[in-house]
């Protein structure tokens, strides 16, 4: 089992919006998952991927005035973390009424439409973070029988599953962490969806897969604008991109990039600021 960092950092005075922000900051430094309360926030990074000074950076540039940040960090040796999740954070989750995700160890689940089995062992993507959510309400909304979908930074995969269950074909998602992919297949398995192919690697596996009617990319906003224009040569002329992982104050940047790589703003929606963008191919 892998080891993590687990990290605290207390926010006086604390908002919802400064422990989004920084999780994004954290997110695009390896944090993989984040637990905000009413102090703080406390996030999880591989032991081997921790840096002390870089977390110092990355506090120092929270675009806030008058926050006192306090860190402190511990080791957590490698453990059942099902068993964490279930103790202390991922409980049930219905989306509009028609799709509930949960783990296996749950219990007392709601029936919906589409019912998603996800261990997410560290792994984004438990349907709780509002960027899943919108790209969640946006499959549902769409007509993806016999499209061809895939799902870049899959996570614990349950965006390709969805998309799965909704009758698109073929589905590929990719992973560009290890531990993450093997996660992302046990959760296609859980679910009974072998049909999704689930690779390990980043942008540049696209080039192997044929192209998409529908691509899938909640990561962050950096590695998008650094992609965008490979995720443009992987889809179909008129296909659609989805995007999601980054505030409303990004989408203008997000948008004038598009804009090169020959793509179309169609719609955006969005939760507590976080947004999701869905760009055409012209």
């Amino acid at each position: 089992m892998n080891d993590y960092i687990e990290l605290r950092v207390d926010l006086e005075p604390c908002s919802e919006c400064a422990t989004d922000v920084l999780a994004a900051l954290l997110a695009e430094n390896g944090y993989e998952s984040f637990v905000p309360d009413e102090a703080g926030l406390t996030a999880y990074v591989r032991d081997a991927d921790f840096n002390a000074d870089i977390l110092g950076d990355v506090v120092g540039a929270m675009p806030f005035d008058g926050i006192t940040a306090t860190t402190e960090w511990k080791k957590v040796e490698g453990r059942d973390w099902n068993a964490e999740w279930e103790r202390n954070y991922f409980q049930p989750i219905a989306i509009d009424g028609r799709c509930v995700i949960h783990s296996s160890f749950h219990t007392d689940v709601p029936e919906a439409e589409y019912d998603i089995v996800i261990d997410p062992k560290m792994a984004f993507g438990t349907g709780h973070h509002q960027t899943t959510t919108l790209i969640i309400r946006h499959l549902l909304s769409t007509d993806l029988l016999g499209k061809s979908v895939i799902d870049v930074g899959t996570g614990t995969g349950i965006l390709a599953i969805l998309a799965a269950m909704r009758g698109a074909t073929p589905v590929n998602a990719i992973e560009i962490d290890e531990f993450a992919h093997v996660n992302a297949v046990e959760n296609v398995s859980l679910n009974g969806h072998p049909e999704i192919n689930v690779l390990l690697g980043d942008a540049n596996t696209l080039q192997s897969l044929p192209l998409a009617d529908i691509l899938l990319a909640n990561i962050n906003r950096n590695i998008i604008l650094a992609d965008l224009g490979t995720y443009a040569r992987a889809v179909v002329s008129g296909g659609e991109i989805v995007l999601s992982g980054f505030y409303s104050a990004d989408v203008d940047t997000i948008l004038a990039e598009a804009r090169k790589c020959g793509l179309e703003y169609k719609s955006r929606a969005s939760i507590d600021d976080w947004t999701a963008l869905v760009l055409v191919k012209s």
